[in-house]
């Protein structure tokens, strides 16, 4: 049988979402400007797709 003090012992790791929020407010500002160029990459390339497939309408 374990007991409290027992499984006290136990260290837990930190999550990824902490170690990824650390390592973000650690690093700032280059980790806002990567978020910020995918962000923008991500978008033209959605409006690129968005102009391109466009149906035409016959009139």
């Amino acid at each position: 049988m374990t007991t409290k003090k027992e499984s006290n012992k136990k260290i837990v790791s930190p999550s990824f979402i902490k170690l990824a929020m650390r390592n973000m407010v650690r690093k700032g500002s280059k980790s806002l400007s990567h978020f910020l160029i995918t962000f923008l990459i991500l978008l033209g390339l959605l409006i690129i797709l968005a102009t391109l497939s466009k149906p035409t309408m016959p009139l």
